[in-house]
């Protein structure tokens, strides 16, 4: 525990009031109303987390609704999804994603100019989802629908820092100790064995404020985060795995530091992805988009010239900071009573440093941009493309799932 403040606010939970927040938030639930936007996998709806997400929402009467991102392939999947989330009692809207309504929309919008077609996955997701929802909200709140220690008060210190009329901070992110209390282990490893030692490489050559912003992050990878719609649908959001940090990268853009914070959500333990065969897969394909990401903010905000001398320095440097966290987090892990395989935390970094070089690589010839196009430029191609979206969602609805 401690009481230090970073470069950016931070919120610490020492001794918060969760009924006081959320009493405070449903005072203010008609001048500033709150939603959530989950995005969400298809087969999410078979792991026990999503349940226990729901039973807790349930609880959250302070949010004016919950706007449900969904990935699914066939009308079976919507319609099951539909099914599913009767158990939410809160008012809540599925937007199918892959639906064909939306898809025509999608596709309509390329001849206005604004093509999104070639994008997919949860950054396309969420931009859709945070169109409809900025159209009754204040404020917006993010998470992922895999969280294990879910809990009421997630949503609400999340949004309390943006909705309260004495802070009015336009982004909050969350962050946490990636800590599996049962299995007594400490997770996290991309962000502690390649983010953290990136960031102190990259600030190395570079003493640009962005990377002293990014370092003042606990957890520059959190999905759980907050911000005004005003802020929302000013950014351009991500469409790869760099979403977290290619968000944060719009924030600083977008907002002065001063209206920026965080606050601890305590521990937090999700599901874990598989380290991936290459770069296409798994945890490679994660780093491989966080590194790129990293290099297009190098390349925007700093003078340094993305050469082959400029990586090769990275790339040793990386790898020599990671191992000397290795060392720190064992120790961490010892005091603790915390299970820590060395050998296999060295694993990781020699592969994070391989995928360094390669996404490097691969950037050097081909920087291309996967930002989509933020939300203030979409609506001055097409106004009412926020109301198509949303009733796209109810007319879906009264096709797939209501009788008759």
């Amino acid at each position: 525990m401690d009481f230090y403040q970073e470069y950016i606010t931070t919120i610490h939970d020492f001794c918060i009031d969760k009924e006081q927040l959320v009493k405070r938030i449903e005072g203010l639930k008609e001048s500033r109303p709150a939603s959530l936007i989950i995005p969400i996998l298809y087969k999410e709806v078979e792991n026990p987390p999503l349940k226990k997400i729901i039973t807790d929402l349930n609880e959250c009467t302070y949010l004016s609704q919950v706007v449900i991102a969904l990935a699914a392939e066939s009308t079976e999947q919507y319609v099951h999804v539909v099914e599913y989330f009767k158990d939410l009692k809160l008012p809540h809207i599925i937007v199918w994603c892959d639906g064909p309504r939306i898809k025509q929309i999608i596709f309509d919008m390329k001849k206005k100019g604004i093509d999104l077609t070639s994008f997919k996955g949860k950054g396309k997701d969420v931009w859709i989802a945070t169109g409809i929802a900025t159209l009754d909200s204040y404020a917006i709140a993010y998470h992922d629908a895999d969280i294990v220690t879910y809990s009421v008060d997630f949503p609400a210190k999340l949004l309390y820092p943006i909705v309260e009329t004495e802070l009015n901070f336009f982004f909050n992110k969350g962050y946490y100790a990636r800590i599996d209390m049962d299995g007594m282990a400490m997770h996290g490893r991309v962000f502690r064995l390649f983010v953290r030692p990136l960031l102190d490489t990259l600030q190395s050559e570079s003493k640009a404020d962005i990377l002293r912003y990014f370092l003042a992050f606990r957890y520059t990878l959190a999905g759980e985060f907050a911000m005004t719609s005003d802020l929302a649908m000013n950014i351009r959001i991500p469409a790869d795995w760099g979403l977290e940090v290619g968000l944060l990268a719009e924030v600083y853009r977008n907002a002065t530091t001063k209206k920026i914070c965080q606050i601890d959500l305590g521990y937090y333990d999700h599901k874990h992805q598989d380290i991936g065969a290459n770069r296409s897969e798994g945890l490679c394909k994660m780093v491989g988009d966080i590194f790129t990401t990293f290099m297009r903010v190098v390349t925007e905000s700093t003078d340094n010239r993305i050469s082959e001398a400029y990586l090769h320095g990275i790339h040793v440097r990386y790898k020599r900071l990671g191992q000397d966290l290795i060392r720190r987090y064992h120790a961490d892990a010892l005091c603790n009573g915390l299970y820590y395989n060395r050998h296999e935390e060295e694993t990781y970094v020699d592969m994070f440093a391989r995928v360094i070089r390669n996404a490097g690589d691969d950037y050097r010839h081909d920087p291309s941009d996967v930002l989509m196009p933020d939300w203030t430029r979409a609506l001055s191609a097409v106004p009412d493309l926020r109301e198509k979206l949303y009733e796209a969602c109810i007319a879906d609805v009264k096709e797939y799932c209501e009788e008759g």
